[in-house]
């Protein structure tokens, strides 16, 4: 599991690593404190985030690219500069139709990503 210092006020991404966690998916943990998480994951074409569910609120910002987003049982294409909210325990997961990048806020934050 990738590591962020939690310490600091300043995160840079192009100092940040990359973690793959997925076929055509990889993460990188921007910045972390107990209560809230900020991770972004860039997806190829064609990739899959499963769905899944956790105690965690989530709220998803599409940086680029076209993702079929699910939430519960409504399904909708996004693109940059939309947004999803995932509540605690709700099912969710995205299909990549377009390569691009998610920015994903949790709280409290996702210790399994640490």
């Amino acid at each position: 599991m990738a590591t962020t210092p939690t310490s600091g006020t300043f995160f840079e991404s192009d100092r940040l690593p990359w973690e793959t966690v997925g076929e055509g998916v990889s993460r990188q943990i921007l910045t972390y404190e107990p209560g809230l998480m900020l991770v972004r994951v860039s997806f190829e074409a064609g990739a899959v985030g499963a769905l899944h569910h956790h105690m965690h609120t989530q709220m998803t910002y599409v940086e680029s690219g076209v993702f079929r987003c699910t939430v519960g049982e409504e399904e909708r294409t996004l693109r940059a500069g939309d947004a999803f909210y995932a509540p605690s325990y709700v099912w969710h997961g995205v299909v990549c139709e377009e390569a691009g990048k998610l920015v994903d806020a949790f709280s409290p934050m996702r210790e399994d990503f640490v």
